[in-house]
């Protein structure tokens, strides 16, 4: 199971406290949240027991099965299944509620959830005030005879992370091709498209290079802008293990994460009753500052002479031009734009080099800014230069947050690439069109974020809500009120469905993971592609899986010819056209049982060093250090996840620290320097908008502010994205405090406070 042996029995030294279960200390109650899921389902019970024994956690993406995994032995369930458990079980919505949907305005997303699944297809045209129920032929014929008048270029098609499996991903972007469409784009974008992008140029593969075994026991693992505690909780299970065989933790991060300093596992009694000191130690950056960081990093272990040479030499090209441009970089400009001092760096770089073996993991604190992929590719080149590639107990982890999310643009459903992650051009559109038997459109199509920018006459959303997932919720809310035809399917309500059609919007009721006819598959962080099997229970007699509502589409639009190439007799003949169509997929095929599964590409990618790249060798490529100085006055605002799943908010305080949904978190010097005080309403503003709040101390970096996402949104510039995954920046901002309501205007005013 480990690189080294797990310790057997209790380990005194890495408690946090010997009060019996955190009692009185702030944490969350895991044993509570059992409960809770016992009381939400109590009405569908059995059914709730099989998913979670039979099925395919459709939380976060390190994928158990069942109650089991791959990385350790024993029961395995967090927090997020529990929350989400409830999608699944509950009864219809009363559709009488969506008659008038100026009533269900100011409900909060949680409450439009609660309100039950989505019944059967229903339609309300401009100038209605609701819903009112159509027959899915009526849907369809309408949503046919609309994409029939539509250009390609003016229809847009999005897919959510909830719970998607690669079957739909894949059938979905198929159907939008034969359409001859390449705007499709999924909730990935958001997450980890400058990973995507930076390690295929850097080591031609795009997914992580290592397994979740390779934490337990490895020298040193190391966690850049990522908190696994709340968005990948079973992870601190592997955590607890890797601190019981030696492995040492480290966090870079602007915030000290609470939970990532002491964790209590509750399924094992020694952590469940005294708590885990999980991270050794934190390195607290300015928010962007990790290139700085990084490249002071690479710095010292030029200087002292740490690098791996043999494997440099052998694995790798580009050095001589990154290491020119690090020695050219003033020690005072990479203190200034990291936050830390070279002391800070060196001591860092002193932990890399005592590590033989090491694993770095990064999220979200580091793509999503305007450098999110320079910020990736430093912490490759960082790891190349160590040689922490290709081996046991070393890897590259883009870590995901979403079940299956890793599958979305591996199966094509992206504007950018087709299945399998080839670039959009000429050539690979007609590789593709020879495996499909029709054209296929050969120029990239539009991310969301364009389509809702470029007038689309039709948008059709598998899941999501623009409202609460991209940059200011106003704008988003005006170009969906632009959009001729919108088409939302889902398990249940959410609040853009609400937005006042320009002619007409159709809600579909779609079918969860555990009710799509003959099982599905998902992608896990680690790249291993998992069965989920069909779950018995009761159903949503009008839901239907998203796959086969495309193919009917496009069998009403024609020609007959075309319909049958994009039609399957069911999943398992989805599967067999994916191992043909993505080579490293060989194997999906297969699977057809609970707990069947395969790690495409092995353990280890680019085993020994070796990468699929032209040359066989790794990339080393210099990095621009990002130059955003904020004005005077103002402080760095970074956008957080409480207790909520992806933007689904679960509980209106954070049971980590505490903070309300409204809080602002600052450093407790910023609120004495500005004589605030805990509680204190403040308004945070900037040329984009107004965010109410209150002060809420937390040990975040000095001269930054930390809120809630997705209320901070109203403060993200809507344009500023990154380069070449065009993520928007949401760590990326700047705000200025008020103590009394702001003029609604850009800043005039750098003065901190009124």
């Amino acid at each position: 199971m480990a690189l080294k042996p797990v310790k057997k029995g209790w380990s005194p030294e890495t408690w946090v406290s010997l009060r019996p279960f955190g009692l009185g200390l702030q944490k969350p109650n895991n044993f509570l949240e059992v409960f809770r899921a016992f009381f939400e389902n109590a009405d569908n019970l059995e059914y709730a027991w099989r998913i979670l024994r039979d099925g395919v956690c459709d939380g976060c993406a390190l994928g158990t099965y069942g109650l089991r995994d791959w990385t350790i032995e024993g029961i395995h369930l967090c927090n997020v299944r529990l929350r989400l458990l409830r999608l699944n079980t509950m009864e219809p919505l009363n559709a009488e509620v969506l008659r008038d949907v100026e009533k269900l305005k100011s409900k909060s997303s949680a409450e439009l959830r609660a309100l039950g699944r989505l019944p059967y297809p229903m339609r309300r045209r401009r100038g209605e005030p609701g819903f009112t129920r159509i027959s899915w032929d009526e849907a369809l014929d309408r949503i046919a005879w609309r994409l029939s008048k539509t250009p390609p270029e003016k229809m847009g098609f999005y897919l959510t992370s909830r719970g998607i499996p690669n079957e739909t991903y894949y059938m979905v972007q198929k159907a939008v091709r034969a359409l001859g469409s390449n705007n499709i784009d999924n909730a990935a974008r958001i997450c980890h498209s400058p990973s995507t992008v930076a390690l295929k140029a850097a080591l031609g593969v795009a997914a992580t290079t290592c397994s979740y075994r390779d934490l337990i026991g490895t020298d040193l693992v190391v966690f850049f802008g990522s908190n696994p505690a709340v968005n990948q909780p079973v992870m601190m299970k592997y955590l607890y293990y890797a601190k019981k065989a030696g492995t040492q933790v480290v966090c870079v991060n602007p915030y000290l994460e609470p939970a990532m300093r002491h964790y209590w596992v509750p399924s094992d009694p020694e952590s469940a009753l005294f708590g885990t000191k999980i991270t050794d130690r934190f390195f607290q950056v300015q928010p962007g500052g990790d290139n700085a960081f990084i490249t002071g990093t690479l710095k010292h272990l030029i200087e002292q002479g740490w690098l791996n040479q043999a494997f440099i030499a052998e694995h790798t090209e580009g050095f001589e031009a990154l290491a020119e441009q690090i020695q050219q970089t003033p020690w005072e400009t990479l203190e200034r734009l990291s936050g830390l001092s070279k002391a800070e760096m060196l001591e860092f770089a002193l932990l890399l080099s005592k590590a033989d073996r090491a694993v770095l993991v990064w999220s979200m604190g580091i793509t999503q800014h305007p450098w999110g992929e320079e910020s990736v590719q430093s912490i490759i080149n960082l790891g190349l230069a160590r040689g922490y590639l290709g081996r046991e107990g070393c890897g590259l982890m883009p870590i995901r947050g979403h079940s299956g999310v890793q599958g979305g643009a591996e199966m094509g459903a992206y504007a950018t690439v087709f299945p399998g992650g080839l670039p959009i051009n000429p050539q690979t559109a007609r590789e593709l069109e020879k495996q499909w038997g029709f054209a296929v459109p050969s120029r990239p199509g539009l991310t969301v974020t364009e389509m809702l920018e470029g007038g689309l006459e039709v948008l059709w959303s598998i899941g999501g809500n623009f409202l609460e997932t991209l940059p200011s919720p106003s704008q988003a809310e005006a170009q969906l009120a632009r959009v001729p035809l919108r088409v939302h399917q889902d398990i249940v309500l959410s609040s853009q469905m609400l937005v006042e059609p320009a002619e007409e919007v159709i809600l579909l009721p779609a079918t969860t993971r555990y009710e799509i006819p003959g099982g599905c598959t998902e992608t896990t962080t680690e790249r291993r592609v998992v069965f989920s099997p069909e779950i018995p229970g009761p159903r949503i007699p009008e839901a239907r899986w998203e796959g086969q509502v495309f193919q009917d589409v496009i069998a009403r639009i024609g020609p007959p010819e075309l319909a049958e190439k994009v039609r399957f007799a069911d999943t398992a003949a989805v599967r067999a056209e994916i191992a043909r169509v993505v080579p490293f997929y060989e194997g999906i095929q297969h699977l057809k049982a609970k707990g069947e599964a395969f790690q495409y590409g092995g353990p280890h990618l680019c085993p020994g060093g070796v990468c699929p790249t032209p040359s066989g060798r790794a990339r080393f490529l210099p990095v621009a250090l990002p130059q955003r100085p904020v004005p005077e006055g103002a402080f760095r605002l970074v956008t957080r996840r409480g207790k909520q799943f992806n933007s689904m908010v679960q509980e209106a305080t954070d049971p980590i620290n505490g903070a309300p949904r409204d809080a602002v978190l600052m450093n407790p010097k910023d609120i004495e320097k500005l004589g605030l005080k805990p509680g204190q309403p403040v308004w945070l503003h900037n040329p984009f908008g107004t965010l109410a709040g209150r002060v809420f101390a937390a040990e975040v970096r000095p001269g930054s502010l930390q809120v809630h996402w997705p209320e901070g949104n109203a403060l993200i510039d809507p344009k500023l994205r990154s380069s070449q995954a065009k993520i928007p920046a949401y760590k990326e901002a700047y705000v200025y405090i008020h103590t009394q309501p702001p003029p609604q205007s850009p800043h005039p005013d750098p003065a901190a406070a009124d």
